[in-house]
């Protein structure tokens, strides 16, 4: 099967400066799209002016009212407005910018892929690896991946040495939750067989996303929407991230919730998708999320003494200790 036609979706809100900078980078590509859809759920104009002093005549601009806002809606109103003669949907975060060639390598996975049911791109700016000639045994204080070793977060190391972690590779999802992400991937320049991607640098065949929809359970701003879609989407096909398929990612504190709001997401959006990867856990499942989960709970009550943003460490940590209590009368999904 060819995959030659490309639409790019963006979903944002509030960041007109992101976005601005992001179109830059996907003008500038090798392989640009075929089509561009904006899909804007900020509360004001700003976006859309900026947008409107730029001439790109495959660019369409949608914004949606608050019925519509939210990552999971916008994606979803962006897909219904994809032509239909294109054969692969790129999702981007509005705060990334691309290397110049980072479709033209997304577009080769399918090639060598054709059967995958999506592709995701790889940031190069969060994480400092580097060549490991031989892995140490029992050596928490890195993690080693296929010839690269990063230091490892004071997090694992406490998971660690507890026994806590799982034996997957990066992107496979333990029946316990709590796995390592992509981001956990080394900059090998290599392609990954994955079960969950990144959402905001990601893509997937037209194909795929008429049948399936992200889940609007995800309101606002959508924290873990992708893990639930692509470990949904891993049990019928293969998912791989293209880790030559190449983009920064410069964080925007605009547009994202409160603390104490996105405390308790981390709890119930974790909930929902463990269950979704392990619908019937074993007690022992159960004992180790609930382990995991309270540890890292406990580890950001202690932030609020080891860091500099101690009233943030504090709200969320209340947000995830209410996350914890409400999944006693309240799960999600249930």
């Amino acid at each position: 099967m060819a995959y030659n036609t490309l639409a790019l979706i963006i979903c944002t809100y509030q960041r007109p400066d992101a976005i601005i900078r992001l179109i830059a980078s996907v003008k500038s590509q090798s392989r640009c799209p075929d089509q561009i859809i904006i899909v804007d759920g900020s509360q004001d104009q700003k976006t859309k002016a900026r947008l409107g002093e730029i001439e790109i005549p495959y660019l369409k601009y949608f914004q949606v009212s608050e019925g519509d806002r939210g990552l999971t809606k916008q994606r979803n109103h962006g897909i219904s407005k994809v032509s239909e003669e294109i054969d692969i949907v790129a999702f981007l975060d509005d705060d990334v910018v691309l290397e110049s060639d980072y479709f033209e390598r997304l577009l080769e996975t399918y090639t060598i892929y054709p059967e995958a049911m999506g592709v995701g791109g790889y940031i190069t700016n969060e994480v400092v690896w580097e060549k490991a000639n031989h892995i140490e045994e029992n050596d928490i204080r890195y993690f080693y991946f296929d010839g690269y070793r990063r230091k490892e977060s004071s997090r694992y190391k406490l998971r660690r040495k507890l026994g806590l972690v799982q034996n997957e590779p990066p992107g496979f999802y333990p029946n316990f939750g709590h796995g390592r992400s992509i981001g956990f991937l080394p900059p090998s320049g290599k392609i990954y067989q994955t079960e969950t991607l990144m959402g905001g640098v990601s893509s997937f065949p037209l194909r795929v996303l008429k049948e399936h929809k992200f889940s609007e359970y995800f309101e606002g701003y959508g924290l873990y929407e992708d893990a639930d879609f692509s470990l949904r989407l891993s049990k019928l096909g293969n998912l791989y991230v293209n880790t030559a398929a190449q983009l920064e990612h410069h964080h925007d504190a605009s547009g994202r919730p409160n603390s104490f709001k996105y405390g308790k997401m981390v709890i119930r959006n974790g909930w929902y998708v463990w269950r979704v990867k392990n619908p019937n856990p074993s007690f022992n499942d159960t004992i180790r999320w609930y382990q995991i989960t309270l540890l890292l709970t406990g580890i950001r009550f202690l932030n609020i003494f080891t860091t500099s943003q101690r009233w943030e460490a504090a709200i969320e940590f209340a947000g995830r200790c209410l996350g914890v209590i409400s999944l006693l009368w309240n799960k999600p999904g249930s």
